[in-house]
């Protein structure tokens, strides 16, 4: 695929995921052990044969672009690239100003690589996808834009843009944001729902994002200004592709088809629960569909003291435990622990995310929770049991995870 150009973007601030974000862009925030949640549309990418990648950067950057130029190294003797191409006002004294403005900012890019097309996707979401195969639809297609959408609950609706569309998979509805979803058709309890993943042929997304640049009234947003404007002029083809179709090497069908946007604290937390079920509905463990990352050099994960007769046994039951972990007499369950993690003694974690290099004291009780990087608990800390009193220190969602920044002091 040496004529696509793929354009991520990531430059997004993820107020809603505030205290994580707080010092790092969303696609920077660590998932699943090891991760960051840039890691799983690059791993979509370089897995589907596409290796010319420019990764548009603006929020808080330096870790993502740390990450990036760290660890997604390409070989540029056959042209292949990740590149973290930071907002650089090329347009103008202001910053992106939206979602199609940082495109319309780095026309110059598409310039310069000549593609036949440009997939521009967010850089925020959690999935699998052969983006190969939707490409070969783009292009049967022969449309000027084809968008990826997903069936989500009706009730949830009102997050996405809504799509309707013809039996040719054209689109001849779309709404972002809508207060009352149209349902789809024969299922009345879900609606097609954007993913935020586009393909454009070159010319239309030029036209598109320059005609949009020099309207005053735009909010230069892709899905409130450009795919709300294509579809409601009739004057562009617009399809969409049916993600619940794509078919990944190695997945299971009960994996197929699952999207998920960790945009606020409980987001995040479900679907990092999702990854340590025994049977999990997202699995990082299938060998022909990598997610690839930076790696660091730690030693492996330890656990140790046997003792039951003192309930001090090092344990870790349907969990996630990264390298350089230590669990030193603790009990750990259904939770994921990043690298150089220490749980010491007597400690307790339950449904937890600790991110790395988190260290628990002797006899502490965690439960439903996400500490960030560095945090050193103290010992007899109690954590997710009394949320009122969780609330009075610390960030508590509306699902009732409670969220630990770093630099976090106890008293």
């Amino acid at each position: 695929m040496d004529d696509v150009l793929v354009m991520i973007l990531a430059g997004g601030q993820g107020s809603r995921l505030m205290p994580l974000t707080e010092d790092r862009a969303k696609p920077a925030v660590p998932f699943g052990g090891r991760y960051r949640i840039i890691d799983f549309v690059l791993s979509n990418f370089i897995n589907s044969g596409f290796y010319q990648i420019k990764v548009l950067t603006q929020y808080k950057a330096d870790s993502l672009i740390n990450h990036i130029s760290r660890g997604w190294r390409l070989s540029e003797l056959v042209g292949h690239y990740v590149d973290a191409v930071p907002a650089q006002q090329r347009r103008g004294p202001h910053w992106y100003r939206g979602s199609a403005d940082s495109i319309y900012q780095n026309l110059n890019l598409i310039e310069d690589a000549e593609p036949r097309d440009v997939c521009v996707f967010g850089g925020d979401h959690i999935y699998k996808m052969d983006v190969r195969q939707m490409v070969d639809f783009h292009r049967d297609s022969n449309g000027d834009l084809t968008v990826a959408a997903v069936p989500v609950p009706i009730e949830d609706g009102w997050q996405f843009g809504i799509i309707e569309s013809d039996e040719e998979g054209r689109i001849i509805g779309f709404e972002e944001k809508p207060e009352n979803p149209r349902p789809m058709p024969g299922d009345p309890t879900r609606c097609l729902a954007s993913m935020g993943n586009y393909i454009f042929e070159t010319g239309a997304l030029v036209d598109e994002v320059s005609r949009d640049a020099h309207d005053e009234d735009s909010v230069h947003d892709f899905g409130k200004s450009i795919v709300t404007k294509m579809v409601r002029d009739e004057v562009s083809d617009v399809f969409v592709y049916d993600f619940s179709q794509n078919v990944v090497r190695g997945q299971t069908e009960r994996e197929r088809g699952y999207w998920r946007d960790v945009g606020t604290i409980d987001a995040y937390w479900q679907s990092s629960m999702d990854l340590v079920a025994i049977d999990p509905e997202f699995d990082l463990y299938n060998p022909k569909w990598p997610i690839r990352t930076r790696y660091e050099h730690h030693a492996p994960a330890k656990f140790v003291h046997d003792d039951p007769s003192h309930n001090r046994v090092g344990t870790a039951i349907n969990s996630m435990v990264a390298e350089g972990a230590i669990v030193s007499g603790g009990v750990i369950r259904n939770s994921i622990l990043f690298p150089r993690v220490r749980v010491n003694s007597y400690s307790r974690i339950e449904d937890s995310v600790l991110f790395d290099g988190v260290d628990i004291g002797r006899r502490a009780k965690i439960r439903r929770a996400v500490i960030d990087k560095g945090v050193a608990i103290p010992p007899d800390t109690v954590i997710g049991y009394d949320l009122e009193k969780d609330r009075q220190r610390f960030t508590v969602s509306d699902g009732g995870v409670v969220v630990i920044p770093k630099g976090a002091v106890f008293n």
